[in-house]
């Protein structure tokens, strides 16, 4: 893999970091900027609406500039945005600060995706972009227990201050390690949208809209799930949630060299094992033993079906790439949203904490059940010209038989 990824992989580890450092830091940013917890889950919810908008629309006036200078722009935006988050003197500018920071984020995965598999053999594709995202991954192994530690031991501004300095490190390492991009030719808005019309686009972003708001119905709700149900203190489920990390990292290494061999096979075998994984749950979450075990087999193949959704989405936006990979990372959070919500809904309706482990299976289900329909699709076509070939040698073998 070129030394390139690694200057990508920071990057998204930086990403990675300031997504999700926040919900650890929550109760300390809401006291000090004296707003209610149900007001600070903004900073959330109003970094999801930045990479929501901003996925598309930055990709969108970025066409014709080379890819290493929009990944250089994304970074420099994320790198204010965070400065911004940690001077913040009020609630509501720290709300803006949130959705500023998120406005780059799916622009870069989306023009990294490009790069990454741009460095490669057409063979490693998904490998190159699976050394990418495992940045993110790593994130919630290292960088959120440190920055949630850092945060409460010197301030919550602090943590986004590390952010910063990590966005400044990502900066220098793509500008010296990543090659000059030529400059996008013949590409035009009306060309990007075209791709959009393609059946098998959406239905990749169906995959993921339900495929992984599975996992996200899961881990919006497992803090309460490991200490009320399964009986871990606090402490322990920081280390538990970097278990779930570390299934994250491997999943996503191990399908990224899957999804090299066979992207949709790999697609099916671990949308089928999340549901498993998340049906077992329910069962495991009454154990020690046996519930930290299974958080890290639904982090692994919650995981590791991203490489291939990435692969599948250039292959099938050929036109388009940098925006179907960006916007890929919009349904991502459409994905978190609809996940969390739904996964609320149970436990509000009396079902109990595990219940969200059941919408998961359910939603993993459906993902499932569009990628199926996906591959067929792909089969058609392959089909009908079988059946076209036999009609049409049908007429030649009977006159070689008369």
């Amino acid at each position: 893999m070129p030394i390139a990824l690694l200057a990508l992989a920071i990057a998204a580890f930086g990403i990675g970091t300031t997504e999700f450092v926040m919900m650890g830091l929550l109760p300390d940013v809401a006291a000090d900027l004296h707003a209610s917890i149900p007001d600070a889950g903004g900073y959330i919810s109003l970094y999801a609406l930045g990479v929501v908008i901003g996925a598309p629309l930055l990709t969108i006036l970025g066409l014709r500039t080379r890819r290493k200078t929009m990944l250089l722009s994304m970074l420099v935006l994320f790198t204010v945005g965070n400065l911004c988050s940690a001077f913040a003197p009020t609630h509501e500018l720290l709300l803006a600060a949130r959705f500023v920071s998120g406005l780059p984020h799916g622009a870069f995965f989306g023009a990294g995706a490009v790069v990454a598999a741009s460095l490669v053999a057409a063979d490693k594709r998904a490998q190159a972009i699976a050394m990418m995202f495992i940045g993110l991954t790593v994130a919630n192994i290292i960088g959120v227990p440190v920055g949630t530690l850092l945060g409460q031991a010197l301030g919550w501004r602090s943590a986004f201050g590390l952010v910063a300095v990590i966005g400044v490190v990502a900066l220098a390492a793509v500008a010296a390690l990543v090659p000059s991009q030529p400059k996008p030719t013949n590409v035009s808005l009306r060309g990007e949208l075209r791709a959009f019309r393609r059946p098998q686009v959406w239905l990749a972003f169906a995959v993921v809209v339900f495929g992984f708001a599975a996992t996200f119905s899961f881990y919006s709700y497992i803090k309460p799930v490991l200490t009320d149900v399964t009986g871990y203190s606090p402490t322990a489920v920081t280390v538990l949630l970097a278990l779930f990390g570390v299934g994250m990292t491997v999943g996503t290494a191990v399908g990224g060299r899957l999804a090299d061999r066979a992207p949709m096979r790999t697609l099916y075998v671990f949308l089928t094992a999340l549901a498993a994984s998340l049906l077992l749950f329910v069962v495991t979450a009454h154990s020690l033993v046996l519930a930290p075990i299974t958080v890290f087999l639904i982090g692994a193949t919650g995981f590791a079906a991203i490489p291939s959704i990435q692969a599948r989405i250039l292959d099938q936006a050929k036109d388009a790439p940098a925006l179907g990979s960006a916007s890929i990372q919009s349904t991502f959070n459409i994905a978190n949203s609809l996940g969390a919500y739904l996964g609320g809904l149970v436990i509000a309706a009396g079902f109990g904490l595990t219940a969200p482990s059941w919408v998961g299976a359910l939603l993993a289900a459906v993902g499932l059940g569009f990628a199926l329909l996906s591959g067929w699709l792909d089969r058609r076509p392959r089909r009908a010209a079988v059946v076209a070939f036999h009609r049409a040698a049908q007429p030649t073998e009977t006159a070689e038989i008369s």
